[in-house]
């Protein structure tokens, strides 16, 4: 079978060494040999400092994630995530706590200080642990979990079934490489979606429906949720569907054109997402509505007990009816609305 892209193996590590990089290495060979290509390979830890772990991993090409760290953790630390050569990312879980200005002015300052690390960065409702997607990673245990960019397995796929079929054999054949290892903590059966074409899920959606427009009062997102977590044979993390606007590039179409607004971001995440995911936000944008977004998924989340994660990106320059200039691959140009 074609396209089997593994988009992150993981290694959760207390204290990452060089046995770390060894692990990880004996991971993508095993993966390797099996025909899979490997896109990054990543470490999130806990209990470090921005500074402790970029010191402790050397390897430029492994990304790394100090998981969740409490708001005046986060503050202090922010010079170092600021100022870093290489970016580490983080999020701030926003679960129990009472929202007020000081949580937005977070996201401004990184805005403002240095844009590129919105990137990294995100608020976590009732996170789930062990995911391999970056920066809602939270470390719980050692081990290593293993994400998939599964949308390309629906290249030819005629029906939704079709391409679940594939889904569930690759699922099957990493279960049963790793299956009988005892640091193997499972699959994060996410959707995540990346650039155009056969990597996009907007692309396969449209192909399936009329329009995005159609899709979005359909049953065809809550249909893939129910199946990427019954099917999963060892699952682990979060195991949704991911929006990412502006990573999708024919989500950020839409984007464009008005018919992905924050609310529809959110009604999307509710029933079958995650939450709000490299969402574009204006350096004028009010700092205000920043804190009323963060309450409503705060308070869905929470009614719900679903995992939601909010994360904005900005090039630091970009108002409202500008459009950005992110310098970023895996980020699309657009003209930013407001929120």
């Amino acid at each position: 079978m074609g396209n089997k892209i593994i988009r992150t193996i993981c290694c959760f590590s207390h204290d990452p060494s060089e046995e770390t990089l060894r692990r990880l290495g004996e991971i993508e060979n095993v993966l390797k040999d099996r025909g899979f290509e490997i896109q990054t390979k990543r470490i999130c830890s806990n209990g470090k400092t921005f500074q402790d772990l970029g010191q402790s991993v050397k390897d430029e090409s492994i990304l790394l994630n100090i998981g969740t760290i409490p708001m005046d953790e986060a503050k202090k630390q922010m010079g170092h995530f600021l100022g870093a050569e290489k970016g580490i990312s983080f999020n701030v879980d926003l679960t129990s706590e009472e929202i007020n200005t000081e949580h937005a002015e977070l996201l401004f300052e990184i805005i403002k200080g240095n844009s590129a690390r919105t990137f990294q960065f995100s608020y976590v409702f009732n996170d789930s642990p062990s995911s391999p997607y970056f920066p809602s990673a939270t470390y719980e245990k050692e081990g290593f979990s293993i994400g998939l960019q599964p949308n390309d397995l629906a290249d030819g796929c005629n029906s939704l079934e079709e391409w679940f079929n594939r889904m569930k054999d690759i699922w099957d054949e990493i279960d049963g490489l790793f299956g009988q290892d005892k640091d193997y903590l499972g699959i994060d059966s996410s959707i995540a979606p990346l650039f155009e074409g056969k990597s996009s899920l907007i692309n396969f959606i449209k192909a399936m429906r009329p329009s995005f427009n159609d899709s979005v009062v359909s049953d065809v997102y809550m249909r893939i949720t129910k199946f990427i977590k019954e099917s999963n044979p060892k699952p682990i993390g979060l195991c949704g569907l991911m929006f990412p606007c502006l990573e999708d590039f024919e989500l950020a179409q839409e984007y464009e054109k008005g018919n992905f607004s924050i609310e529809r971001n959110i009604f999307l995440s509710l029933h079958s997402g995650l939450g709000i995911d490299t969402y574009p936000i204006g350096v004028d944008e009010e700092l205000g509505k920043v804190v009323d977004i963060l309450k409503t998924i705060q308070g869905l989340s929470n009614k719900y007990k679903k995992p939601l994660s909010a994360r904005f990106v900005s090039d630091g320059k970009a108002k409202i009816g500008e459009k950005t200039d992110f310098m970023n691959q895996y980020l699309k140009d657009v003209i930013i609305r407001k929120l």
